[in-house]
């Protein structure tokens, strides 16, 4: 049997975690639109999270 689907363990998310220790309220289409609105200076991270366990990549 074959699937045709994509595999979840392979599915992750692009989110900002800021300084405060809390995900940005809002999603990003890809890592440079989160890295372009992440303030890095202020302690901001772009993290890339697995859909499967919700874990950093």
């Amino acid at each position: 049997m074959t699937s045709t689907g994509t595999d979840p363990r392979e599915q992750t998310e692009t989110v900002v975690r800021m300084a405060n220790g809390r995900l940005a309220p809002r999603t990003f289409a890809d890592r440079a639109e989160a890295e372009a609105w992440a303030r890095p200076e202020e302690g901001d991270e772009v993290l890339e999270r697995n859909f499967v366990c919700s874990c950093d990549a």
